[in-house]
């Protein structure tokens, strides 16, 4: 299997209004294809030229040093995706990208030029900030590309803030995970421009110290917070279905929490993420994770916090 690391670079409207569909036009496409022990087997690198967004941003000038006349040399942006899409190649790969915005914005480019779908639901893919977090820092930060860079003394060869350079030092820095922390690569993402299709395709993946759960596409909040799936609790290490001690509860409208407990595990935390899909519908990202005494202690403070502000502000 190969790895396509890739970096886009994009543009979007200077007066405040967007192209419904089309948020950030993307003006160039740079890759780096690897092959499973890290090693270079390719270079994609393309300009895109714009139809959407005829002037350039003042932050994104200033930030990728890229004016519109250089763009005007540029290949349409279908042409472009059709190419770089062939350069990865019949052999089986896994995107990789650095954070998590690209794949989905080079899926929604994709859409509004009348692309086929790279896929029909969620994409698996590598998020290289995530896994350096994981592997040489706290796995929970996700600083900026060049620091990475600066962590693992990596040479600076080229600029940063252009598709190519950021693909560069990306799959550079994939290499050396690939040699010195090849544990973290089981931490797969998902890109969840397409939610899954129905109750059959959704996803159920279990990680070493947590499960996550991507639901199928519910019309409403209230209907995917109603489903059984949804408001389960369960041990992924038993598999037994667990009381909730703590019931779900929300302190923002979006984020969800409850406290469950397995009498041979102990607590379980499940933390319930409300997606707004891109036809409007809504989806969920649900996490369940053993947590300690302390940790548990807290939820249980925080759901009595969020029960009382509740009824302060019922009418």
């Amino acid at each position: 299997m190969n790895y396509i690391v890739f970096d886009l670079e994009w543009n979007q409207g200077d007066t405040g209004q967007e192209e419904p569909g089309i948020p950030f036009e993307i003006i160039e496409i740079g890759a780096v294809k690897l092959d499973q022990e890290g090693r270079v087997a390719g270079k994609f690198s393309q300009l895109v030229k714009p139809t959407v967004y005829q002037r350039m941003h003042q932050a994104t000038g200033r930030l990728i040093h890229l004016q519109m006349k250089e763009l005007e040399n540029g290949t349409p942006f279908v042409q472009t995706a059709e190419g770089f899409l062939e350069w990865c190649g019949q052999e089986p790969f896994q995107f990789c990208t650095w954070g998590s915005m690209d794949l989905t914005e080079l899926q929604r480019n994709m859409k509004y030029f009348g692309m086929p779908s790279l896929a029909q639901g969620p994409i698996a893919f590598l998020d290289i900030q995530k896994l350096f977090s994981l592997a040489y820092e706290d796995g929970k930060s996700r600083k900026a590309l060049e620091h990475a860079v600066d962590v693992l003394q990596v040479e600076k060869e080229i600029p940063f803030h252009r598709a190519f350079g950021d693909a560069f030092y990306t799959a550079r820095i994939l290499s050396r995970i690939l040699v010195e922390k090849p544990q973290v690569m089981q931490n797969i993402s998902y890109d969840v421009f397409h939610p899954p299709a129905d109750k059959k395709s959704e996803l159920k993946i279990r990680f070493n110290d947590y499960v996550k759960f991507i639901s199928r596409e519910f019309e409403n909040k209230s209907d995917a917070l109603a489903d059984s799936e949804v408001a389960s609790s369960r041990c992924y290490l038993c598999c037994r279905n667990l009381r909730k001690t703590v019931k779900w509860f929300t302190p923002n409208g979006k984020n969800y929490f409850c406290l469950a407990h397995c009498e041979i595990h102990g607590y379980l935390k499940g933390k319930i993420r409300i997606r707004r899909a891109e036809d409007g519908g809504i989806y969920v990202v649900k996490t369940t994770k053993l947590i300690s005494d302390q940790e548990a202690a807290s939820i249980r403070e925080r759901g009595s916090q969020a029960r009382m502000h509740h009824r302060k502000n019922m009418p």
